[in-house]
């Protein structure tokens, strides 16, 4: 196992590969993550699983003020320098160590869902969204981007199935303007941001995430 991951890492050059999942709340990343994360460890290669906000230790506390329910006078402001704070010390101190050494970081969420949440959502401009943007994400660029996309009302109805956290419980119209937004970028974007079906058995939806990566491991796709 450890030569073919070598091999793996040989292939793909001294950087490894960036992968994140996308998508409104409720459309399965999560499960999908944890399904591509083994798929890829079963070809050999080392993954690092990520969430955001979150995956260092600063980060989990950001977290946690990000999604209390207790922090509705939080203004959009705030949460999206709190968004870029996360993710700034996700970047160094773990993401591009795990580049560095060659490994699949697969990350649930990056600064896409700012994008999609922040500038659609919230209606900030999105100007100012791209350029914190830049500064949060210390310039990483994912190589790939996977937009899981399902019906907006199926996805809040799951979502918020058991509770809502502060994001979910903007409602189904707010969960529409982020899908809108995700549409939008990747049509700006059609190399690096995939729009991917939700819809479907678990299996499914996993064969098609990897379908949309092969060319990432193997440039005649």
């Amino acid at each position: 196992m450890e030569e073919l991951a070598n091999n793996e890492r040989g292939r793909m050059g001294a950087r490894g590969v960036f992968i994140t999942l996308e998508g409104a709340d409720g459309c399965g990343k999560s499960t999908q993550a944890a399904l591509l994360e083994a798929a890829l460890a079963a070809g050999g290669r080392e993954v690092v699983r990520l969430r955001e906000p979150g995956g260092t230790p600063i980060s989990e506390k950001i977290r946690a003020l990000l999604l209390d329910p207790s922090n509705a006078e939080m203004s959009a402001e705030c949460e999206l320098l709190l968004y870029e704070a996360s993710r700034a010390q996700l970047v160094r101190q773990v993401i591009e160590p795990a580049l560095a050494r060659g490994a699949v970081v697969l990350c649930d969420r990056y600064f896409d869902s700012t994008y999609a949440y922040q500038a659609g959502g919230r209606a900030l401009p999105e100007g100012l969204v791209r350029a914190a943007n830049e500064l949060g994400s210390c310039g990483l660029v994912p190589d790939r981007t996977l937009v899981l996309d399902l019906d907006p009302a199926v996805g809040h109805a799951r979502a918020t199935a058991g509770g809502a956290d502060r994001l979910e419980a903007e409602g189904l119209s707010f969960q529409e303007r982020v899908r809108a937004a995700y549409l939008r970028l990747a049509g700006q974007e059609p190399q690096r941001v995939r729009v991917i079906d939700a819809s479907g058995q678990k299996d499914e939806v996993t064969a098609r995430l990897l379908a949309a990566c092969a060319d990432l491991w193997d440039p005649r796709g």
